[in-house]
């Protein structure tokens, strides 16, 4: 076939993965080979030709180098979509193993190979060391990039010892109509185990892989059809051979400008932060009648979608200058890092309609609009706990200790902007624990009131009392809005000729409201947002997680007027975290439950990855020392495969290597003490690090290092978590809580999804140590002896693999 004139030319999704694996001089000759085949795609030296052996001869084979051939559909005309790159020895023969298609349910371009075998064969490396880029064991690097075989593994029984099918309550049918691509059918309908199952979606189309994990997790045909299926169902007919019209449909996720393919090609970071599953197309341009609620664990794609959702509101925003969305999180170093993915994301234009604060500083800026705020300085939790103290020892009192008092002031009084004693009287005291007469309340507003003068007095004051404030604040605007309308629709437009300007002025500050990791804001958090924005369609739009609540904050969110019943979605498939990492994450969390926000308890089952990966490593060491030094040789030891992977991706042109990402190693410790003296050890033997403060890293391109609540939000290839000992981890102070058994127990939940958060962070590697005695959230690690010092000599004490099974935890 000759064409004639410049080609358009389409990156399909699964194409992109399977270059970001390549050796990166095999990269660079991909982007090479785009641009020329665009250009001209009759060169000579490209080689296009036919694979007739292929059904419907649409695929075709160029050539990129001497030794990698690019696989293209041609769909019309001049118009290509380029679907795998393979090693030419990989490409000719066999052919009918290469199967494409128009998916029959979201009209979209879908392509697979499918080898009829009765095991999933080793991929031979795409080059002699060429380096592994994405969450795979090592060896693994080219397995998508040569001959992956759809097939599962078969048990080691032989057929005839096989159970029966996990997907055997399913029939062809049904998996057709929930939109499993057609030539793995009967294979999907084959596989008996989790294993055989992960191997089989690992070459599947994105909605084949959903399908079928979603059906193993025990969700029902229709669950998996509401939730899967419908939200990326083509909207028109789909005809089965019109090439032209798939490519057009959303469900055909391809990559056309020439920038965005370099990206691809390059595996920029940044690009990978804003993708949006189709499966969540559904929750980002949906028009709820109200607050709606998004949950899921770490890696899902919650802040993706809620970036995504604040982008779509903007775009609906009438035309303007004003800033009508607020984005809002707990902790300043996130909010940082949604202003940048945003701009990447929507540009300038979506970027100037939105205000991306954290939720303390909007606080603060609310209350020092109106004058209050004078000349006082900050303090924090600890600081005022002690003034408590003060204040107590001075006035004799012994009925009350100053540490309940200090969190019966935070997380009921300041927690739910309770103002007078009459509403404290009435104000809830869920998960407080201890209780308390009305008599008793008295006397504990009276100490509060005492408190907060002192606090006036000396020029102090906490966070918490600014959320309050400000939450007063905005209420108090809002009923003026709620009057002002009220007397408008009575007495209608002639009242406005008599009113003063203040309030004719009066409006809610925002349109809509989105807000990332909810978990971590308190009631007063709560009680200002609501008072941002009217109450009506998409209002308030949260996402969060309540296993990642890693601060003291609880809330109801109905009775502080937030109805989210029938708007809530939960998110199930970890993007960012192997599974191996991912069930070792969930041993951590041991049996507890957790409440979703709504005066109900959260679950994470169903929750799973498809990245395979190393066992994570957990060892055990008889000093702080003995750890230490294991910590500084792993993180050299890191460092040293790192720079030879690179080191062998380079080209045979001689092209130096790409810079490494610059945060490919984090190190995680529970105090700030530890912090210091990881870091001179590092420095001491020449590896850059640096610490993670309240504004995030001073350098980037270094070692991270922190305590486990920095790591809040943060991505890492690799991902060390150290002193993860008894009294550490969880500190030995929540023991004065015993007496207190609700307390307590949420002292150890907090300490627990602390523990969660930071082995989530990890993408690739994990590695876990303690010394002395293993915190008891370690599961079995209470009684698993300590090593030896000689770490470095790799005689530390591991812990038996069998507690952190892999993958284990995840059904």
């Amino acid at each position: 076939m000759s064409v004639q004139g410049k080609a358009t030319l389409r990156l399909l999704d699964k194409a992109d993965k399977e270059i970001r694996k390549l050796p990166r001089s095999v990269k660079g000759a991909v982007y090479d080979f785009q641009y020329k085949f665009r250009d001209n795609p009759e060169l000579p030296g490209l080689n296009l030709e036919s694979l007739s052996g292929v059904e419907g001869e649409r695929l075709h084979s160029a050539r990129i180098n001497r030794e990698y051939r690019a696989l293209l559909l041609h769909v019309g005309n001049n118009d290509y979509v380029l679907v795998a790159v393979r090693h030419h020895k990989d490409v000719y023969e066999n052919l009918d193993r290469f199967k494409h298609q128009i998916n029959p349910v979201t009209g979209g371009i879908e392509f697979m190979e499918v080898v009829e075998s009765t095991t999933v064969r080793a991929a031979e490396p795409a080059a002699p060391g060429a380096a592994d880029a994405g969450a795979e064991p090592e060896g693994r690097a080219a397995a998508d990039t040569a001959e992956p075989a759809a097939e599962p593994p078969a048990s080691s029984e032989g057929p005839a010892e096989r159970s029966t099918p996990l997907l055997a309550d399913y029939t062809k049918e049904q998996l057709r109509e929930l939109g499993v691509a057609e030539a793995l059918l009967p294979l999907a309908l084959k596989v008996t185990t989790e294993e055989e199952l992960y191997g089989l979606v690992e070459y599947a189309p994105s909605l084949t892989e959903d399908v079928l994990l979603r059906l193993a997790d025990g969700n029902s045909y229709e669950e998996v059809l509401e939730a899967v299926t419908r939200p990326v169902a083509a909207s028109d007919p789909v005809d089965p051979y019109d090439y032209s019209a798939a490519l057009a449909r959303p469900a055909t996720r391809v990559t056309s400008e020439d920038t965005d393919i370099q990206e691809a090609i390059e595996d920029r970071f940044s690009r990978w932060k804003v993708f949006l599953h189709p499966a969540q197309r559904k929750l980002v341009r949906r028009d709820y009648r109200g607050p709606a609620r998004v949950s899921g664990g770490p890696g899902t794609g919650k802040t993706i979608v809620a970036l995504h959702r604040v982008a779509h509101l903007a775009q609906r925003l009438p035309k303007g200058r004003n800033k009508d969305i607020l984005f809002t999180t707990f902790n300043k170093n996130l909010a940082a890092d949604l202003r940048k993915r945003l701009l990447e994301l929507g540009g300038q234009a979506v970027a100037d309609r939105v205000e991306i604060v954290n939720i303390d500083r909007l606080a603060t800026q609310i209350v020092a609009e109106t004058g209050r705020t004078g000349r006082r300085r900050w303090i924090d939790d600890g600081k005022a706990l002690r003034e408590w103290e003060d204040m107590l020892t001075e006035l004799g009192e012994t009925r009350w200790d100053a540490e309940f008092l200090h969190a019966e002031w935070n997380q009921v009084i300041l927690g739910q902007a309770v103002s007078s004693r009459a509403d404290y009287f009435r104000a809830r005291r869920a998960g407080r624990g201890k209780r308390i007469s009305r008599a008793q309340r008295a006397e504990i507003w009276q100490l509060v009131e005492r408190f907060t003068m002192r606090l006036d007095e000396k020029g102090l004051w906490t966070h918490r009392q600014v959320a309050e404030l400000a939450a007063r604040i905005q209420a108090e605007q809002a009923m003026k809005i709620a009057a002002f309308e009220e007397r408008q629709e009575r007495e209608g437009a002639q009242m406005l000729q008599h009113l003063e300007q203040s309030w004719a002025n009066l409006r809610y500050p925002y349109r809509h409201v989105v807000v990332d990791e909810a978990q971590d804001l308190s009631p007063a958090h709560w009680k200002l947002l609501r008072a941002l924005v009217r109450e009506g369609d998409n209002d308030l739009f949260l996402v969060g997680d309540t296993h990642q609540r890693i601060y003291d904050n609880y809330a109801s969110l109905s009775s502080l007027g937030i109805n989210i019943r029938g708007r809530s979605a939960r998110l199930t498939l970890s993007y960012r975290t192997t599974r191996q990492i991912l069930g070792s994450a969930l041993g951590l969390l041991g049996e507890e439950t957790w409440d979703n926000l709504d005066d109900s308890t959260e679950t994470l089952a169903g929750y799973r990855s498809v990245l395979r990966g190393p066992r994570p490593d957990i060892r055990g060491f008889d000093t702080w020392q003995g750890e230490l030094d294991a910590l500084v040789e792993t993180v050299a030891a890191w460092q040293r495969e790192d720079r030879e992977r690179a080191a062998a991706a380079t080209g045979a042109d001689g092209e130096e290597p790409a810079e490494q990402e610059q945060t490919a190693i984090g190190v995680a410790v529970p105090t700030r003490d530890m912090v210091g003296e990881v870091e001179q050890r590092l420095a001491r033997e020449g590896v850059r690090a640096a610490t993670i403060g309240p504004d995030g890293p001073r350098l980037e391109d270094a070692v991270h290092v922190g305590t486990l609540h920095r790591f809040k939000g943060l991505e890492y290839q690799r991902m060390a978590i150290a002193g993860v000992a008894e009294g550490l981890v969880p500190h030995r102070h929540v023991e004065q809580y015993r007496d207190d058994p609700t307390r307590h127990g949420r002292e150890l939940q907090r300490a627990r999804s602390l523990l969660f958060v930071a082995a989530t962070r990890a993408r690739d590697t994990l590695s876990i140590t303690w010394h002395g005695s293993p915190s008891p959230f370690l599961p079995g690690g209470a009684a698993a002896g300590s090593g030896t010092e000689n770490a470095a000599a790799g005689t530390g004490a591991a812990v038996d693999g069998a507690l952190f099974p892999p993958g284990g935890a995840l059904f």
